[in-house]
Order: structure tokens, then C-alpha cells, then sequence
């Protein structure tokens, strides 16, 4: 026993020798048969199925833990986006609608006060000025309401009905700029009509009378084209029996004050007789279209630049209004998905 275990510890030489042959028999690349290659692959496949599956789960998991990191900021940002675009809306609103509500009020004021409801005057109260501000008040402070509410309430009726009355104007309004350039010679034969058609009615209206009035004070003008336009009136007339014949208003006068205080509604009697040259020390003799004309072109950088400034209010209250019905919209369809999933 002992010598056969030495000889497993110390093998005998012609043993080691055969070893050695062995060995350097052997090829260096060992021959697969079909059998190891098919399970080397399969071995191979399984190798990447699970790496594919351990990258997969590792990049879902990833992709779970940036929503679960990044949708309430998301959410955070647009609602509170939404809120402030809500109140500005409100805001905005408000401060038109109060705006109409003085219009109005300013309109009936006038004619109330002017007694236009009277038996004798409502055959004349269609040309009443007045109209105009009661008309424009009306339709401002109930728009700017209905979109007040619209927003504060979130109604998506209210607010489709403020947008598609918005979108209206907005188009109306580019409509007439557009008509009023291309119209330009034809928009100065009516403000001339209405100009003499003013100036006839001068004593008989007492709104056109102010409005002429303020006309030829503001812009140092006398008539429509010059002082002698206003022979058209019964009492200005040359062939009148009063004394106002040949005369023009007391706002035509160089100085309608009598002294700087006293208004003197006699400083143009007799003005139609004179020359231009003795004239003109008096009254004004240039007439009121051309002070007109000369007033639009020296401010229409001003009026252009009102103009777009009112245009692009109108269209960025209707910007926030749609975003306003796509947020109301998308709530909609996430309670209805929540009401679904919950039944």
C-alpha cells in the first residue's frame, strides 16, 4: 500500500515520457463537433437574451424613475402657466367692461340730459351722436363681461362664444382698415358731405353744433373748404333777414374771447363781406377737410402705431382664450379616462 502510493507521488519515468507524447500529439485548437457548437451558441444566445433583458429592464426602470421625477414638474409649470394666463384674461376683461359700462352710461347720460326722448325729438334721435357711445358700450361691456365670466368660471361656452365674437371683430376691423385705404377719395367726399350736412343743422342740433364747434377751435379751421362754405346756412346767409347775416360761427374767430374771458358769440358778424386779406386778422379762413388731412398725416405714425396696439391686445386676449379651451377640452377628456378606469 505505502509502495503504491509512492509510486502515485513519484510516477515512474517511462510514464512521464508517455505523457510528454501524448501531449505534443494533441492538436493546439481543439475540433468542435456540431453537438458543443450548437450548445456554445445556445449559450451564446442565452447570454444575450439576458443582457438585452437586463439592459431593457434597466432602461425602463430609467425611463419610470425621469416620468415619475419630470411629470409633476411638467404638470406644475403648465398649471400654474394656465392659472396666470386665466386671471390675466380676467383682468383684462374687467377693465374693458368697466370701460363699456362708462360708454354706456356716459351715452344715455347725453341723451337724458338733452331730453332726446321727448315726443318732438324722437323723430331726430337716429343722428343723435349719442347713439354711437350707447351703441359701443353696449357691445363692449357685454363681450368683456361674457369673457369675464367665461375665465373666471371656466365655461366653455361662455368662452367659445367670447372667442368667436373676437375673432369677428378682429376680422371686421382689418376688413375696414383695408376698404378705407383703397377708398381714401371716396371716405373724403362723405366726411365733406357730412361736414356741409353739419354746418346746415348748425342751429338745429345742438350736437353737430359741438361737434363743429370743437372741429374748427381744435384745428384753426372755418367751414368745409373755406369760410364763404358757410353761406349754405339759413342764418349765416347773405339773404338772411337777422343779423347773423354774412356771418360765421364764433369758433371760426382768430380770438372768440372777448377781453381772454368772456366767450363773444358776436366776433364773426359781418365776416363774409370782407376780403381775405381783412379777413383773415378776424377769422380763420383755410377750411376744416384740408386741417384734417394735414392733422392724419402728421400723426400717422401715432394712429398706425394705436391701431396695431389695439389689434395685437385683440389678438392675444384670443391666443389666451383658445389655450384657456384646450385646457378645458383636455380636462374634460382626463376625468372621463378617470371615471372609465375607476368603473
Amino acid at each position: 500500500m505505502s509502495r503504491f502510493s509512492l509510486s502515485r507521488r513519484f510516477p515512474f519515468f517511462w510514464e512521464r515520457r508517455a505523457n510528454i507524447q501524448d501531449e505534443e500529439k494533441r492538436p493546439l485548437v481543439p475540433k468542435e463537433t456540431p453537438q458543443t457548437h450548437y450548445a456554445s451558441s445556445v449559450t451564446y444566445l442565452g447570454t444575450d437574451d439576458s443582457s438585452e433583458s437586463k439592459t431593457d429592464s434597466s432602461s425602463s426602470s430609467h425611463e419610470e424613475r425621469s416620468r415619475i421625477f419630470l411629470r409633476p414638474q411638467t404638470r406644475t409649470v403648465s398649471g400654474l402657466t394656465d392659472c396666470v394666463l386665466k386671471y390675466v384674461l380676467f383682468t383684462s376683461n374687467l377693465f374693458f367692461t368697466m370701460l363699456g359700462l362708462s360708454t354706456l352710461g356716459l351715452g344715455l347720460w347725453g341723451l337724458f340730459n338733452k331730453e332726446s326722448f321727448a315726443q318732438e325729438k324722437l323723430g331726430s334721435i337716429g343722428t343723435d351722436p349719442m347713439l354711437l357711445f350707447v351703441f359701443l358700450g353696449l357691445v363692449l361691456s357685454l363681450l368683456c363681461l361674457t369673457g369675464c365670466v367665461g375665465a373666471v368660471r371656466e365655461n366653455y361656452c361662455l368662452l367659445r362664444t367670447f372667442s368667436f365674437v373676437l375673432l369677428a371683430l378682429v376680422a371686421a376691423q382689418v376688413l375696414s382698415a383695408i376698404i378705407a385705404y383703397s377708398l381714401q377719395g371716396r371716405i373724403a367726399n362723405l366726411l365733406r358731405t357730412g361736414m356741409l350736412t353739419a354746418m346746415v343743422r348748425y342751429q338745429d342740433d345742438l350736437d353737430l353744433r359741438f361737434i363743429t364747434d370743437e372741429i374748427q377751435t381744435g384745428l384753426q379751421c372755418c367751414g368745409a373748404d373755406n369760410y364763404r362754405d358757410w353761406q349754405i346756412n339759413n342764418y349765416f346767409n347773405c339773404s338772411a333777414p337777422g343779423v347773423q347775416a354774412c356771418s360765421v360761427p364764433p369758433s371760426c374767430c382768430v380770438d372768440p374771447l372777448e377781453n381772454g374771458t368772456v366767450w363773444n358769440s358776436q366776433c364773426g358778424v359781418g365776416a363774409q363781406l370782407l376780403d381775405e386779406f381783412s379777413a383773415q386778422s378776424v377769422i380763420y379762413l383755410g377750411g376744416c377737410l384740408g386741417s384734417i388731412s394735414r392733422w392724419i398725416e402728421q400723426h400717422s405714425s401715432l394712429i398706425g402705431t394705436v391701431a396695431i396696439v389695439l389689434l395685437g391686445v385683440q389678438i392675444l386676449t384670443l391666443i389666451i382664450t383658445t389655450r384657456l379651451l384646450d385646457r378645458i377640452q383636455w380636462n374634460k377628456a382626463q376625468t372621463q379616462q378617470r371615471r372609465v378606469r375607476g368603473s
